[in-house]
């Protein structure tokens, strides 16, 4: 979904604002470039808020929901103006959230670094997953997936997806969740019926767009070490983090080219492939 200049700098806005209470860490991607993420956690919601604004100014958003089993990606591309788009856009990829991918919002609100200026490297990369996005959300209903995702999802009305996989999952992992009525918030795409976008000449024609989220750095687990009390006994304490980084390859339903103009055919990937 387009997004004019001013709400784009009202997101920038957003992440510099919230930056005095969430924990900022430097981030070197493997092109030698150092990002500053920014991370906060929410433990009355049970949410965690992960941002960061890649070189090309996007704008990444990771959104987990502990209570409901869902994670959120948004991304906000600033036009290409040298190719006519004055505006930016918004997508938003739902996906399941399996607990054991980041520390609870607890552990990381109590997160704190020893040394804030340093540049972060992740002890573990965790590669590639690839999502075909079936299903569009209709954000008027999302709450029946996740109160979250229509606040989160705002600017990304007619660009909201979600796999119907995720959706079977997340009703036999949460309690209380009903898969046909969580299927009721949404709707079936032309997914593939249509094209790949780089493949499509015509700006206009609806195609099969890809995109590709790279986190470069965040806590996935908890470490544990051993030592005794005071009367000798064996213990097990908490001692530190594990850091990781993941990549996730996107596939979704797109109206019209226009829409996916990094997704060119003579390209290798898209523009977030780009080592972070």
């Amino acid at each position: 979904m387009a997004v004019s200049l001013l709400t784009t700098l009202l997101l920038i806005l957003v992440i510099v604002i919230f930056t005095g209470a969430q924990l900022v860490v430097n981030v070197k991607n493997k092109g030698g470039e150092v990002l500053l993420e920014t991370i906060q956690a929410n433990t009355s919601l049970d949410t965690i808020r992960l941002a960061f604004q890649e070189y090309d100014g996007t704008l990444i958003t990771q959104f987990i929901d502990f209570k409901n089993d869902v994670q959120i990606f948004e991304v906000l591309v600033l036009g290409e103006e040298e190719r006519g788009q004055s505006q930016s856009q918004v997508m938003c990829f739902v996906t399941r959230f399996i607990k054991n991918e980041f520390i609870s919002s607890d552990a990381m609100s109590k997160l704190r670094q020893k040394n804030p200026g340093a540049t972060r490297h992740p002890e573990e990369d965790k590669g590639v997953e690839s999502y075909q996005m079936d299903l569009m959300i209709d954000l008027s209903l999302a709450n029946l997936i996740s109160p979250h995702i229509a606040r989160v999802c705002e600017d990304a009305a007619d660009a909201t997806y979600i796999r119907d996989m995720d959706l079977k999952l997340i009703a036999t992992s949460v309690a209380g969740k009903d898969y046909m009525v969580m299927l009721g918030a949404t709707k079936r795409t032309a997914l593939l019926r249509v094209q790949n976008c780089r493949d499509t000449t015509e700006l206009w024609r609806q195609c099969m767009c890809q995109y590709d989220i790279c986190v470069g750095w965040y806590p996935c687990g908890l470490k544990y070490c051993r030592g005794k009390d005071s009367s000798g006994k064996v213990v097990s304490y908490r001692c530190g983090i594990k850091t990781c980084r993941k990549c996730r390859h996107f596939t979704y339903y797109t109206r019209q080219k226009a829409n996916c103009l990094w997704d060119e055919a003579d390209s290798m990937a898209s523009p977030a492939i780009r080592p972070v």
